[in-house]
């Protein structure tokens, strides 16, 4: 085609490439247009991030703010319960300075000679039941470790008269604080002391043979070579009584326990207590004990050996010893001693304990509940005693 033909042509193509460029301008502009609408709404989007961000941010401040003034609000009540806790020790002092003071535990030589000599005249003697109780134990029906709680030695118990469900716990050998827990329920769930009331003795006690019986507290204090029984008023906290215990040269009662000299024991017979002296150190003494006056009322010299010896309770008027070895093995009744005669040693059920942590350092039997609250290394156990009668066995 020749070049005159081309520029006939050119004015009829040329609307042609007017629409096309137009096409492709209008095409540009709506993908700008459309852009324009992305960026405008991602910038809302930010704006709006942006703010609720902004909020937060205000928010989290007002609540540290809040946390700041609350954390300043209970440090201030904890201090003011300090000054107040302090205040109520202060009264407290106060109104035990009031109180009158408790009962002179010193005894006078001569009644103390008389009353060992009293003592000694009864020694031995029958016994005269108070109780028709004929039950002796037959076997450990069932054990309950309930938990862990304090050092490897000390006591727990109820009252082994009354109906109350406190608990007592005696945390080592040698204190004078009892934790006393409202009920059982207490006591096991909680590992801390929060949830146990206290108690601080007038003496701190030694060993771990004392005793929670109607009410009141039976605990032994040791004064230079003798020992006392303290008789303390769990209600109002104050001694009802004091005896030095009419024994000569005391030595510790059970060979593995060295810090026990006096066990004090209850059955349903009443009270009792489990000792040893030099007269006859290989052997354990039984004395029946007056709850009301503390009064030795008859002593007798058993067969049961110290040696070996990790606790001790009585059972309707039977003293039942519990023996292990020096390396902890099973703890069992071994020797068995009734006052009034109607059991004999070769007749009674060598019972067996399940063999725990170590040995016992306190086995305190609950007459009314027929079971047995023991401390082995640090645990806190129950025995539950399957019964019999002596005739039976």
């Amino acid at each position: 085609m020749g070049p005159w033909r081309c520029l006939l042509l050119l004015p009829l193509l040329a609307p042609a490439l007017r629409a096309q460029q137009q096409q492709f301008m209008e095409y540009v502009e709506r993908r700008i247009t459309l852009l324009e609408e992305r960026i405008s709404q991602w910038h809302d989007q930010s704006s709006r991030y942006s703010t609720e961000l902004r909020d937060f941010k205000n928010q989290v401040l007002g609540m540290l703010e809040a946390a700041e003034k609350e954390r300043e609000a209970m440090r201030a009540e904890a201090e003011s319960a300090a000054v107040r806790v302090e205040r109520l020790e202060r009264e407290v002092d106060y109104l035990e300075t009031q109180n009158p003071a408790p009962p002179c535990v010193e005894v006078d030589e001569t009644l103390m000679d008389k009353q060992v000599a009293t003592a000694k005249q009864r020694k031995n003697e029958k016994y005269t039941k108070l109780t028709d109780c004929s039950d002796t134990i037959a076997s450990v029906r069932a054990m309950k470790i309930l938990k862990r709680f304090g050092s490897s030695s000390g006591l727990w118990t109820k009252d082994a008269a009354g109906s109350s469900e406190k608990i007592y716990v005696f945390d080592g050998t040698a204190n004078d604080t009892v934790y006393v827990f409202p009920r059982m329920r207490e006591f096991t769930l909680f590992s801390a002391t929060r949830k146990a009331a206290r108690i601080k003795l007038p003496y701190p006690w030694v060993g771990t043979g004392h005793l929670v019986y109607d009410g009141h507290l039976y605990y032994i204090r040791q004064q230079g070579p003798s020992f006392q029984v303290i008789k303390f008023n769990l209600a109002n906290k104050t001694v009802v009584d004091s005896s030095v215990f009419p024994a000569e040269e005391q030595i510790p009662v059970f060979g593995l326990s060295p810090s026990t000299y006096i066990e004090v024991s209850a059955d349903e017979e009443g009270l009792w207590a489990i000792y040893a002296t030099k007269e006859d150190e290989k052997n354990m003494c039984l004395a029946k004990l007056d709850p009301a006056s503390l009064d030795i009322e008859q002593m007798w010299d058993t067969p049961c050996p110290r040696e070996n010896a990790e606790g001790a309770f009585v059972v309707c008027g039977a003293l039942h010893v519990v023996y292990n070895t020096r390396l902890p093995s099973r703890a069992r009744v071994q020797c068995v001693f009734d006052v009034s005669g109607t059991l004999a040693p070769e007749d009674a059920s060598m019972v067996y304990f399940p063999k725990r942590y170590g040995s016992h350092a306190s086995l305190k039997y609950s007459p009314r509940e027929r079971q047995i609250y023991a401390w082995d290394d640090g645990y806190q156990i129950i025995y539950r005693m399957e019964m019999k009668k002596k005739m039976e066995v």
